[in-house]
Parts: structure tokens; sequence; C-alpha cells
């Protein structure tokens, strides 16, 4: 019973880290970067732009439903290992920009000119060029709720969904999709702007903020982009293995191994995978053997299904 009620609470301790973590990105977008003017890839930045056009649809139904059609086509393409941490992540997500939207108080200009959800611009019109400074600091604020919430393994879907999809036709990394898609994101928001001028300063708000947001998620998660090497020496390493294939979808490798010291023969488990499932893997081997002897290095070059190709070498 008590094992059973532990497990409960670090499951709430999990998705109550996730929601803060969703609430944060959201914040983000809503109180710095939509006001000031600034623009962003995945979900979110595509939702920006249906968004302009159907402005009677709210950000936050956007950011819903556009997951939710990922979630849809993914599931049938490359099957449904999502996690309900990603579903989650997508609901909070989508009741968060809403949420901001609502709560945020409005801002006026100077000129007189009101900015929805614009409180913080209107703090900071005084100072020199505040359009980027909100536009960077909602990137730090962004970024570091998305690296909380790949830290308890969770995702908010849009490119991490596109990624499966086109790797499972492909074999394309992970980074570059991310790139390819929010450079073409940010770039047709010139077609929804008010004129060229503001259109372009867009797509320059939009680049700072994605290299910033890069930057703070890698910050945060020590490169979430690289990939990690874990080897796990137990003797309870079929369970181990069985449950990193199960619960967190990477494959495993065993390796026969040997204790030089006690001169007894083992098993090795080797796990490579991204830095942002890092943790859920060193969660599952601990779950299941908390005597475990656990080692995991940063891997600067991984190649074959699933990571970079060979040939693009």
């Amino acid at each position: 019973m008590k094992p059973s009620l532990t497990k409960m609470a670090v499951s709430a301790k999990e998705y109550l880290v996730l929601g803060l973590g969703m609430f944060l990105y959201a914040f983000g977008w809503t109180a710095c970067i939509i006001p000031s003017g600034g623009m962003g890839g995945g979900a979110t930045g595509m939702s920006m732009l249906l968004n302009a056009i159907f402005p009677s649809i709210t950000l936050g139904q956007f950011v819903f439903i556009i997951n939710g059609v990922l979630l849809l086509i993914g599931g049938f393409i490359v099957g449904w290992n999502f996690g309900i941490k990603t579903i989650y992540c997508i609901i909070v997500l989508s009741i968060a920009m809403d949420a901001w939207g609502a709560w945020l108080p409005d801002g006026v200009l100077e000129s007189g000119e009101v900015i929805a959800n614009g409180l913080l611009v209107q703090y900071t019109q005084t100072i020199d060029s505040h359009n980027i400074l909100l536009i960077i600091l909602g990137a730090v604020v962004a970024g570091s709720g998305v690296a909380i919430s790949f830290s308890q393994g969770g995702s908010t879907g849009g490119t991490d969904i596109v990624a499966m999809i086109i790797n499972k036709y492909k074999t394309i990394s992970y980074g570059k999709i991310v790139i390819s898609s929010d450079f073409f994101i940010i770039g047709c928001s010139i077609f929804v702007a008010d004129d060229i001028a503001s259109g372009i300063a867009t797509i320059v708000y939009g680049y700072i903020m994605i290299a910033v947001y890069g930057y703070t998620v890698d910050v945060i998660q020590s490169g979430s982009q690289q990939s990690s090497q874990i080897f796990i020496i137990s003797p309870k390493y079929a369970e181990i293995a069985d449950a990193i294939n199960i619960e967190a979808h990477r494959g495993v490798t065993i390796i026969d191994g040997k204790g030089w010291y006690t001169k007894s023969e083992c098993k090795i488990a080797m796990v490579v995978c991204r830095k942002r499932n890092a943790s859920e893997i060193l969660k599952i081997a601990h779950r299941i053997d908390e005597n475990a002897f656990i080692t995991m290095g940063s891997v600067m070059g991984v190649y074959g299904q699933g990571f970079e190709a060979l040939s693009k070498v």
C-alpha cells in the first residue's frame, strides 16, 4: 500500500511540474513575445498565423487543434507511442494560452495605442529597443518552461510529432527538422503582416526568439539536441531493458561484461538517447534497481535509425 501511495505522490509531483512548465511557456508567449510583435515556430507559431487569419478562434484553441491533428496523423503512421504526458502537456498548454490571455491586463502606450496583454510592453516602452528585450525575455521564459517539461518526460507535441512522422520514412536529425520548420513558419508571418516593414521586423524578432529559446533549452537540459550514452550494470538488466523498451520507447543493447575485482560475469544495458529523454531512463533504472551502477556521458555523433544519417557526414 505504501509503495503505491509513494508512486502516486511522485506521479502527482511530475504532473504538477509539467503543468508549471506549460504555464511558464504560455506566459513567455502571451506576456512577452506576442505583445511585442514577435513570432516563433512549432505548433504555437503556426497557431499565431492561423489566429491572425481566423481571429474568432483563440490561440489556445488553435494550439489544441493543430496538436490534435498531428497526434492523429502520427498515431496512424508511426503508432500511438506519444504517452499520456505529451497529451497532458498539449491540453494544459492550450488552456494556459487562453488563461494568460484572459488574466494579463492590456498595456497602453504613450501614443494611446492599446496592446492586448501588453502590460510589460507598457512598463518597458521607455527603454531603448524594448521589443527586442521582451522577445529575449519571453524566449528565456518559454525555453525554461519547455526544459522543465522535458525533465519530467513531457513534450509540447508539435515538432516532436512531425519529426516522428518524417523519421518513419527518412532519417533526418531532430535539430534539422526543428530549424527547418521554424524558419518556414516564421517566414510565412510576412503574409499576415500589416505591411512589409512590420513583416520583416516580425521575421527578425522570430529568428532572435528561436535562437535564444533553443539556447535556453540546451543550457538547462545540458544540450537537449545532443545525445546521451547510458550504461546500466544490474542483475535486473532484463527487467530494466524491457521497461525502457515499453515505457521510454528506446532501444537497448545488452553487452557481456566482467567485474575484474570480483571476477564475476555481468550484463551491461547500453542505451543511446536524446538528452531530453535521459532523465526518464535513469528514473526507470533506479525504480527497478536502486543499487544499479549507472554511467552517462555525452555523445557528439550518433548515426543510424532515429538519429543522423551516416550519408550526411
